[in-house]
């Protein structure tokens, strides 16, 4: 399996939230106003961004349930503490609408990041790893700009060696 770029992007991710706990020692800028330090918290569109923010759905999974999360320090390593209501969902069918990140090249994608906002956004703030979920679907999806549903089975990883919170199996995509 190729993994050098998906190992890439999760370092990213997962060197911003070591880098969390930290915040004290530095102030962590962020271009937008109140905006919550790069790499915690579900990360923030601007008003300014070019794409679209998610629509409001009834059908998904909200965001602010997935980003309610808080973290642990243990042996220089970052773990996150579920709340129950997280817990709750481990291994049942789920439905989360994001921004498609690539792992691999080409138009066709089985093995992705959705996030909250988007990544290719110079505007919008990334948020740490509870502001994506690693997708791998049962047929390759259409790599697209715009926001998608995948629905799949959830699970909440409590020590992913990539430093990830979430993923989805078996997903298809949904309209």
């Amino acid at each position: 399996m190729k993994f050098g770029f998906l190992q890439s992007a999760i370092s990213v991710v997962a060197l911003c939230a070591a880098l969390v706990p930290l915040a004290g020692l530095a102030q962590l800028s962020s271009p937008i106003e109140g905006a919550l330090p790069g790499g915690s918290g579900p990360g923030v569109h601007s008003p300014n961004s070019p794409f679209a923010p998610l629509p409001q759905r009834t059908d998904v999974l909200p965001w602010s349930v997935l980003t309610d999360v808080k973290t642990r320090i243990f042996k220089n390593r970052v773990y996150p503490v579920f709340p129950p209501a997280v817990l709750a969902l481990k291994d049942k069918t789920q439905r989360i609408q994001g921004f498609m990140m690539p792992l691999e090249p080409g138009e066709k994608q089985k093995h992705f990041l959705i996030s909250s906002v988007p990544l290719t956004c110079s505007f919008c703030t990334a948020g740490g790893p509870e502001s994506m979920v690693e997708v791998k679907t049962k047929t390759p999806v259409k790599y697209t700009m715009e926001p998608v549903v995948v629905e799949g089975r959830l699970a909440v990883l409590t020590d992913d060696e990539y430093g990830l919170y979430y993923r989805i199996v078996d997903a298809v995509s949904v309209k």
